[in-house]
């Protein structure tokens, strides 16, 4: 098995386990409120961090489906910044960067 099929693997395991987060936390932010006016307070505070995760789970699936797409394309692996190929050791670590590391401190990722 290449590296590729390894990294696809391991991009659409954790591509199921954020759409399952992200389940779970539209179902806790739509749930009924409460009727005491303290625990209302809690529970908007609550949804706010809710939220926020929800965002920057988002905001990951979408860099998985990037990649999943240069993957299909043939072009994962390939620095967008220099068109260098990406290390194995950093596409081990973050399956879905876009940018060696070089280009990626240079653009301030």
């Amino acid at each position: 098995m290449s590296d590729h099929e390894k990294s696809k693997i391991r991009l659409l395991a954790r591509r199921d386990e954020l759409n399952i987060r992200l389940g779970s936390i539209k179902d806790d932010v739509t749930r009924k409120n409460s009727a005491d006016w303290s625990e209302q307070a809690q529970e908007r505070e609550n949804d706010e961090v809710m939220d926020a995760l929800g965002n920057e789970a988002v905001m990951e699936l979408r860099k998985i489906n990037k990649a999943l797409d240069r993957i299909n394309e043939g072009e994962y692996g390939y620095c967008d910044g220099c068109g260098q190929e990406i290390p194995g050791q950093r596409l081990e670590v973050m399956p879905y960067a876009d940018y060696c590391v070089g280009c990626a401190e240079a653009q301030g990722l």
